[in-house]
């Protein structure tokens, strides 16, 4: 398809690609680690990973998009929209195999008699049609860099096939099509063929480790000569691994520690999906279920960033929801899941850039629906997702003093939205930018005052229904907060005894009120089943400790 088929961006959009085709990022390289953070080696300051994923993993082996859009615009696209590196998938034959390595972008297509996609690459990239597989490969990462776009590769599978399955021969080392000898060769032979193409500054190890044959042992021996893999031919490169069960688990970093020469490169992964919780339960227990799979995700794979134990970085290395927004659990789950990455401002990549596939599980233009782009890539799904819910998790909220945190800000998951005060000392919900409001609040404390950073202002509820204020009343029973409901999402004041009111976002405007609680009984604790949709409550407090 040509690219003149479709107006792909809105006016905001192309103002953004105007200003980055005379100024594009600059990539901070090499890349190091500094206890649980990401930092450019030479200055020692903090790089945050906001990345998409962008698949090359499948059959054909082709990145996918080539068929839809000029690479070049793709990678204005990637920087408009505020993302600052890809995750770019990888399968391991592509670089063993010569079957496959002998391969153009051509005869590849041909070989899976993909008339129609050849002749969208020869519309839109006709310069990659002669070229080898891996020179494919290598032409979008060289153009990713020119964009200013970091990149990490990931070792997604060994046979190119849609990703995962229990049984579907590429879950675990040993596995019919995952043999480990083959898989450090891979690994060796990318590592070293972008040793001097500086925007690639991470590799992980493999996706979501997964099936029958999983164990302990055997993921330390594996994931150990990994590493050294990498090292050996690239010590430049972070090194990311994943854990057990689909990139959900690495608990077993409780038991011992990996062996490794140098720790100053090394990045833990994990995923978190709304997979297995179907929407009925978030409908019913909203709160509770968010509630769970944070502290199951902390539990698992978050404890990796307390200073308790020795913290290390975690990259959030996939999450998603279907774009259109009709499904309601996903809807929910990503605000519980936002309130937790803006917590402990996680580096992140979400899934996913394709709007449609050029080949997977046997059918042709197959459609993406966690896609960011449409179908046929000429527009966003969920504008509001990439524009507004995404934006303070693109900033970098916390540094290497986040330990010790002073100042919140007050954010509002469901709407990507900050606490900010009106001139009437009334509070509203607004971008969170550079200037949000920051509050000074004990939240170690049961119940104690939100006090406005720099002034005696407190924040105050009124009463049911009506707006919440900063007042400088911080003694009343109304200027005292806590943290109700197992999400700890909700944060209320006791306007009398045995009766709670919540922080609201109004339906109507971006003011705050103080309403009864949802799903809430009078003591704060969660009803079994609730049929209300309590995310209008949802406020997180985070930290705000950059300079």
């Amino acid at each position: 398809m040509s690219q003149k088929t479709c107006l792909f961006l809105t006016p905001f959009f192309l103002v953004i690609l105007l200003v980055l085709s005379f100024s594009k990022p600059s990539i901070p390289l090499p890349l190091s680690t500094s206890s649980r953070w990401i930092l450019d080696e030479s200055t020692r300051n903090r790089v945050k990973l906001t990345c998409i994923n962008w698949v090359g993993h499948l059959e054909p082996l082709i990145i996918e998009g080539l068929q839809k859009k000029p690479v070049s615009y793709i990678a204005n696209q990637i920087v408009s929209m505020g993302f600052n590196c890809v995750r770019l998938t990888w399968a391991t034959y592509m670089f063993t195999r010569p079957n496959y390595t002998a391969l153009t972008i051509a005869t590849s297509l041909d070989k899976f008699g993909l008339k129609e996609a050849k002749v969208g690459i020869g519309m839109n990239n006709p310069e990659f049609l002669n070229l080898s597989l891996i020179e494919g490969q290598k032409k979008v990462i060289e153009k990713l860099g020119t964009n200013g776009i970091m990149v990490v590769l990931d070792n997604h599978v060994s046979k190119p096939q849609w990703c995962c399955s229990e049984n579907d021969g590429n879950g675990f080392f040993g596995d019919v099509f995952f043999d480990p000898s083959e898989w450090l060769q891979g690994l060796s032979s990318v590592a070293k063929l972008y040793k001097d193409i500086p925007n690639v500054v991470a590799m992980s190890l493999r996706n979501e480790l997964r099936g029958p044959l999983q164990n302990k042992d055997d993921w330390y021996k594996y994931i150990q000569e990994g590493i050294s893999a990498v090292h050996e031919q690239n010590p430049s490169l972070l090194v990311i691994i994943s854990g057990l069960s689909y990139e959900t688990d690495l608990s077993l970093l409780k038991e011992r520690s990996l062996k490794v020469s140098f720790v100053n490169k090394i990045v833990l992964e994990a995923h978190w999906y709304s997979f297995y919780n179907p929407s009925q339960k978030w409908f019913s227990q909203t709160n509770q279920l968010c509630a769970n799979l944070t502290q199951n995700f902390l539990s698992k794979s978050g404890f990796l960033l307390n200073s308790n134990n020795t913290p290390v970085p975690l990259f959030l290395s996939e999450f998603g929801v279907d774009q259109r927004g009709e499904n309601e659990g996903d809807n929910r789950y990503l605000s519980c899941l936002l309130a937790t990455m803006a917590e402990y401002d996680l580096d992140w990549a979400l899934w996913t850039l394709q709007g449609s596939y050029i080949l997977r599980q046997g059918v042709v233009n197959k459609e993406e629906t966690y896609g960011i782009l449409d179908a046929q890539w000429c527009a966003l799904r969920n504008p509001t997702l990439i524009q507004r819910r995404l934006h303070l998790v693109k900033q970098s909220i916390q540094d290497l003093s986040w330990n010790t945190p002073t100042n919140y800000i007050i954010f509002h998951p469901q709407s990507g939205q900050c606490i900010q005060i009106s001139e009437d000392d009334h509070v509203y919900l607004s971008d969170c930018g550079n200037f949000t409001t920051q509050w000074t609040h004990n939240v170690e404390n049961t119940t104690s005052s939100i006090q406005l950073k720099g002034s005696f202002g407190c924040l105050r509820a009124v009463g049911d229904g009506h707006p919440a204020i900063v007042s400088s009343d911080c003694t009343s029973r109304t200027s005292f907060w806590k943290h109700i409901a197992s999400s700890k999402l909700h944060i209320a004041s006791q306007v009398e005894q045995g009766k709670y009111l919540c922080l609201e976002k109004n339906s109507s405007n971006s003011m705050i009120f103080t309403s009864k609680c949802l799903c809430l009984d009078d003591l704060g604790k969660d009803f079994l089943n609730c049929t209300e949709n309590p995310q209008r409550q949802w406020f997180k407090f985070v930290p705000r400790n950059v300079k």
